[in-house]
């Protein structure tokens, strides 16, 4: 309550919150926005020389993304990324089961153990991944004591969708961990008591009440690993090149800007579709919960 007796609300403060809202607007739009319709633009247009690009409206572009070689590095691509989201749940679930029900110091050393990976460059973590699956690795190393190996363990599917799975693990515990942590437990201790036992709560109460999180999980780790680029490029072979990858050939090896932004867009679109997705369960759910 103000002096006068009123009430002060945010709607009324129209000045400072146009303030604050206006100076990451104006960056998202400079750096951001533009940058991304600009490319937009170039996906309708062909090269006319070295560096020029005419933007001539064409859908040719759109129309090379698809033939039956793009579309099969899409369709290996989304192979790659959903195998990765599988194993990243599978992984994630019960390591975020165990951080929910941990005692406070233990939770806190595993939630930094699951937060240290970002506090090192992707390139280093993806090098000694590399260092320990060589021929001469410790992998192999430790193999080789058992009398087995060396196996090859790089520059295969193998390796890819290790790596995958090692970078984008955290992306799904922690929103896992988020829906877990704010469950009402009295309902977990309901279930054990009439019953029904661990594996049956967890599949019955758990997994249904942390279905928001489980969603939100999969996206946000789906999404990333779709669009990999480092992780297939070091540690994958000729057959497990990602479209990411040939995207990137399109920008700097063939100089093809035009062709290269179609197949960007193509991926954005997809990562829209998986929103909307998205979307449309937590939607349909609210809509039941509320029947």
């Amino acid at each position: 309550m103000s002096g006068s007796g009123t009430t002060q609300r945010w709607q009324d403060a129209r000045g400072p919150f146009a303030l604050l809202f206006g100076v990451p607007a104006l960056w998202l739009l400079l750096f951001f926005l533009v940058p991304l319709a600009i490319v937009w633009a170039y996906s309708f247009g062909r090269s006319t020389g070295l560096t020029d690009i005419a933007i001539t409206g064409t859908l040719s572009n759109y129309a090379r993304t698809s033939s039956a070689v793009y579309l099969g590095i899409f369709a290996k691509s989304i192979g790659f990324a959903a195998l990765t989201t599988v194993l990243c749940l599978v992984i994630g679930f019960p390591i975020a089961l165990v951080i929910t029900f941990a005692s406070e110091r233990a939770k806190t050393l595993l939630l930094l153990a699951i937060m240290l990976p970002f506090w090192t460059n992707l390139l280093i973590r993806t090098y000694a991944l590399m260092a320990m699956l060589r021929s001469e690795g410790y992998v192999n190393t430790s193999l080789g004591w058992l009398g087995i190996g060396p196996l090859p363990l790089l520059h295969n599917n193998f390796a890819v969708t290790l790596g995958l799975v090692y970078v984008n693990l955290p992306f799904l515990v922690l929103p896992l961990y988020s829906a877990l942590d704010r469950l009402d437990r009295s309902l977990l201790e309901a279930s054990l008591d009439l019953g029904a036992g661990h594996w049956r709560t967890i599949r019955e109460i758990v997994i249904p009440l942390a279905l928001p999180g489980i969603l939100t999980g999969v996206l946000i780790t789906f999404i990333p690993a779709l669009g990999s680029y480092l992780t297939p490029d070091l540690l994958g072979g000729p057959n497990s090149q990602m479209i990411a990858n040939v995207i990137e050939r399109q920008f700097k090896r063939a100089n093809d800007w035009p062709f290269g932004s179609a197949l960007s867009f193509i991926l954005m679109y997809l990562t829209f579709l998986c929103i909307a997705g998205q979307g449309i369960i937590a939607r349909r759910r609210e809509k039941a919960s509320a029947a």
